[in-house]
């Protein structure tokens, strides 16, 4: 009978150490990254382009 009496204070002991608690349980923002955009291409090809395009216009005025 004691032991019968000491399996079950064990047993109700381990159940109350396991328990855990009730409160709700956290959780953690999704982390986002969010891509930067891409210079375009085309800034680095209009730039020359008009200097060109001055330069040619200034030779051909004189």
């Amino acid at each position: 009978m004691k032991k019968l009496a000491l399996a079950a204070a064990f047993a109700a002991a381990a159940s109350t150490v396991s328990a855990g608690t009730m409160e709700a349980p956290v959780m953690e923002a999704p982390v986002v990254v969010e891509e930067t955009a891409a210079s375009s291409s085309a800034a680095g090809v209009v730039i020359p382009l008009v200097v060109l395009a001055i330069i040619a216009a200034a030779v051909a005025m004189d």
